[in-house]
């Protein structure tokens, strides 16, 4: 992986997130939706801290693979 794919995925995550934030304001979301919608936000805070620690990796001189997604 890379820090440009890393953040590809995050634009696909981001993209289906502000999709259903916005249909929530204009209707209630299924349970379905509403489960869909949690695991977005854990996910994107998943990648948006890996790209972090990857970016810092680079910038000690380290091996971006290091880098690892956590809890």
């Amino acid at each position: 992986m890379t820090n440009d794919d890393a953040v590809m995925g995050i634009e696909q995550l981001a993209h289906e997130e502000h999709a259903l934030r916005e249909a929530e304001g204009q209707r209630s979301l299924s349970e379905d939706e509403r489960e869909r919608l949690v695991w977005l936000e854990q996910r994107l805070d998943q990648c948006w801290d890996l790209l972090r620690q990857r970016r810092a990796l680079i910038e000690a001189g380290r091996d971006p693979e290091d880098a690892s997604v956590r809890g």
